[in-house]
Protein backbone atom coordinates (compact mmCIF):
# COMPACT_ATOMS: atom_id res chain seq x y z
CA UNK A 1 0.00 0.00 0.00
CA UNK A 2 1.45 3.41 -1.14
CA UNK A 3 1.42 6.22 1.36
CA UNK A 4 -1.72 8.52 1.20
CA UNK A 5 -0.66 12.27 -0.20
CA UNK A 6 -1.91 14.73 2.82
CA UNK A 7 -4.57 17.26 1.54
CA UNK A 8 -3.12 21.01 2.12
CA UNK A 9 -5.24 23.97 3.18
CA UNK A 10 -5.10 26.70 0.73
CA UNK A 11 -7.00 29.89 2.48
CA UNK A 12 -7.30 32.76 -0.16
CA UNK A 13 -8.24 36.01 1.80
CA UNK A 14 -9.35 38.74 0.00
CA UNK A 15 -11.13 41.80 1.21
CA UNK A 16 -11.19 45.86 0.86
CA UNK A 17 -8.04 47.61 2.46
CA UNK A 18 -7.77 48.09 5.93
CA UNK A 19 -10.64 45.57 6.65
CA UNK A 20 -7.57 43.15 8.32
CA UNK A 21 -6.32 40.38 6.12
CA UNK A 22 -2.95 41.03 6.97
CA UNK A 23 -3.34 40.88 10.76
CA UNK A 24 -5.93 37.67 10.35
CA UNK A 25 -3.08 35.68 8.33
CA UNK A 26 -0.83 36.75 10.54
CA UNK A 27 -2.68 35.03 13.57
CA UNK A 28 -3.65 32.45 11.42
CA UNK A 29 0.73 31.32 10.45
CA UNK A 30 0.50 30.88 13.93
CA UNK A 31 -2.36 29.00 14.76
CA UNK A 32 -2.18 26.47 12.04
CA UNK A 33 0.41 23.50 11.88
CA UNK A 34 3.06 24.20 9.05
CA UNK A 35 1.79 27.29 7.37
CA UNK A 36 2.89 29.71 5.03
CA UNK A 37 1.70 33.15 4.37
CA UNK A 38 1.83 35.01 1.62
CA UNK A 39 0.47 38.75 1.29
CA UNK A 40 -0.09 39.74 -2.27
CA UNK A 41 0.66 43.48 -1.38
CA UNK A 42 4.39 41.90 -0.67
CA UNK A 43 4.60 41.54 -4.29
CA UNK A 44 3.69 45.27 -5.46
CA UNK A 45 5.98 47.02 -2.72
CA UNK A 46 8.01 48.48 -5.16
CA UNK A 47 9.13 52.29 -6.24
CA UNK A 48 7.92 54.08 -8.05
CA UNK A 49 4.57 52.42 -7.30
CA UNK A 50 3.41 51.63 -11.22
CA UNK A 51 0.05 49.80 -12.15
CA UNK A 52 0.51 48.90 -16.08
CA UNK A 53 -0.42 46.10 -18.08
CA UNK A 54 3.13 45.11 -17.53
CA UNK A 55 3.57 45.38 -13.86
CA UNK A 56 -0.14 43.65 -13.00
CA UNK A 57 0.82 40.39 -15.50
CA UNK A 58 4.64 40.37 -13.26
CA UNK A 59 2.63 40.59 -9.60
CA UNK A 60 0.44 38.02 -10.66
CA UNK A 61 3.17 35.51 -12.24
CA UNK A 62 5.20 36.46 -8.94
CA UNK A 63 2.11 35.17 -6.63
CA UNK A 64 1.34 32.13 -8.57
CA UNK A 65 5.02 31.50 -8.53
CA UNK A 66 5.36 31.72 -4.92
CA UNK A 67 1.97 30.01 -4.08
CA UNK A 68 2.75 27.02 -5.94
CA UNK A 69 6.09 26.65 -4.47
CA UNK A 70 4.42 26.56 -1.40
CA UNK A 71 1.88 24.02 -2.21
CA UNK A 72 4.81 22.17 -3.80
CA UNK A 73 6.47 22.18 -0.45
CA UNK A 74 6.12 18.73 1.71
CA UNK A 75 7.21 21.15 4.79
CA UNK A 76 3.94 23.12 4.73
CA UNK A 77 0.48 21.92 5.18
CA UNK A 78 -1.50 25.36 5.52
CA UNK A 79 -0.89 28.08 2.85
CA UNK A 80 -2.74 31.58 3.33
CA UNK A 81 -2.37 34.07 0.52
CA UNK A 82 -4.24 37.35 1.36
CA UNK A 83 -4.69 40.60 -1.35
CA UNK A 84 -7.59 43.10 -2.30
CA UNK A 85 -9.14 40.60 -4.53
CA UNK A 86 -12.42 42.85 -5.38
CA UNK A 87 -12.64 40.96 -8.82
CA UNK A 88 -13.82 37.24 -9.55
CA UNK A 89 -12.03 37.75 -12.77
CA UNK A 90 -8.66 38.32 -10.62
CA UNK A 91 -9.35 34.99 -8.46
CA UNK A 92 -10.72 32.95 -11.30
CA UNK A 93 -7.16 33.79 -13.01
CA UNK A 94 -5.59 32.82 -9.89
CA UNK A 95 -7.36 29.29 -9.70
CA UNK A 96 -6.36 28.74 -13.00
CA UNK A 97 -2.79 28.96 -12.85
CA UNK A 98 -2.37 27.54 -9.18
CA UNK A 99 -1.63 23.84 -8.94
CA UNK A 100 -4.11 23.06 -6.27
CA UNK A 101 -5.32 19.23 -6.88
CA UNK A 102 -4.19 18.27 -3.64
CA UNK A 103 -5.21 20.95 -1.45
CA UNK A 104 -8.91 22.14 -0.02
CA UNK A 105 -9.39 25.82 -1.14
CA UNK A 106 -10.96 28.43 0.99
CA UNK A 107 -12.15 31.05 -1.04
CA UNK A 108 -12.76 33.89 1.67
CA UNK A 109 -13.98 37.35 1.41
CA UNK A 110 -13.96 39.38 4.48
CA UNK A 111 -16.44 42.27 4.57
CA UNK A 112 -17.76 44.57 6.89
CA UNK A 113 -19.81 47.92 7.06
CA UNK A 114 -18.56 51.42 5.41
CA UNK A 115 -18.37 52.70 9.50
CA UNK A 116 -15.92 49.91 10.55
CA UNK A 117 -13.70 50.27 7.44
CA UNK A 118 -13.67 53.87 8.16
CA UNK A 119 -13.02 53.49 11.85
CA UNK A 120 -10.32 51.49 10.90
CA UNK A 121 -8.74 53.17 8.23
CA UNK A 122 -8.93 56.38 10.15
CA UNK A 123 -6.47 54.39 12.80
CA UNK A 124 -3.92 53.32 9.92
CA UNK A 125 -4.61 57.30 8.72
CA UNK A 126 -3.42 58.84 12.02
CA UNK A 127 -0.54 56.12 13.08
CA UNK A 128 0.68 57.50 9.61
CA UNK A 129 0.43 53.81 7.84
CA UNK A 130 -2.08 54.72 5.15
CA UNK A 131 -2.69 58.07 3.42
CA UNK A 132 -6.42 59.65 3.78
CA UNK A 133 -7.38 59.02 -0.22
CA UNK A 134 -7.04 55.08 0.56
CA UNK A 135 -10.29 55.89 2.61
CA UNK A 136 -12.77 56.51 -0.64
CA UNK A 137 -10.86 53.86 -2.47
CA UNK A 138 -11.34 51.14 -0.37
CA UNK A 139 -15.12 51.90 0.42
CA UNK A 140 -16.22 52.09 -3.06
CA UNK A 141 -14.96 48.52 -3.60
CA UNK A 142 -17.14 47.52 -0.10
CA UNK A 143 -20.25 46.46 -2.75
CA UNK A 144 -17.76 44.28 -5.16
CA UNK A 145 -17.37 41.59 -2.64
CA UNK A 146 -21.01 40.57 -2.47
CA UNK A 147 -20.89 39.58 -5.52
CA UNK A 148 -17.79 37.29 -5.48
CA UNK A 149 -18.15 33.46 -5.35
CA UNK A 150 -16.59 33.36 -1.87
CA UNK A 151 -17.26 32.86 1.84
CA UNK A 152 -18.02 36.06 3.28
CA UNK A 153 -17.25 36.28 6.61
CA UNK A 154 -18.59 39.59 8.45
CA UNK A 155 -16.13 41.51 10.63
CA UNK A 156 -17.68 44.94 11.26
CA UNK A 157 -17.89 43.49 15.03
CA UNK A 158 -14.96 41.21 15.11
CA UNK A 159 -11.60 41.14 16.45
CA UNK A 160 -8.39 39.81 13.97
CA UNK A 161 -8.51 36.84 16.20
CA UNK A 162 -11.92 36.31 16.52
CA UNK A 163 -12.01 36.41 12.57
CA UNK A 164 -9.14 33.91 12.52
CA UNK A 165 -11.25 31.58 14.98
CA UNK A 166 -14.04 31.75 12.12
CA UNK A 167 -12.02 31.03 9.22
CA UNK A 168 -10.29 27.63 11.37
CA UNK A 169 -13.95 26.71 12.02
CA UNK A 170 -14.76 26.78 8.48
CA UNK A 171 -15.98 23.18 6.98
CA UNK A 172 -13.93 22.02 4.01
CA UNK A 173 -16.09 22.71 0.73
CA UNK A 174 -17.06 19.85 -1.38
CA UNK A 175 -15.77 20.41 -4.76
CA UNK A 176 -12.66 22.14 -3.52
CA UNK A 177 -13.57 25.63 -4.32
CA UNK A 178 -15.92 28.11 -2.26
Amino acid sequence: MGEEKAVKRLYIIGGAMGIGKTTVCQILKKELPKAAFLDGDWCWDMDPFQVTEETKAMVMENIVYLLNNFIRCSAYENILFCWVLHEQEIIDALMRQLNWENCQVYLISLVCSQEALCRRLRKDVEKGIRREEVIARSIARLPLYQGLKTIKIPVSDLSPRQTAERIISLEAPDDGEA
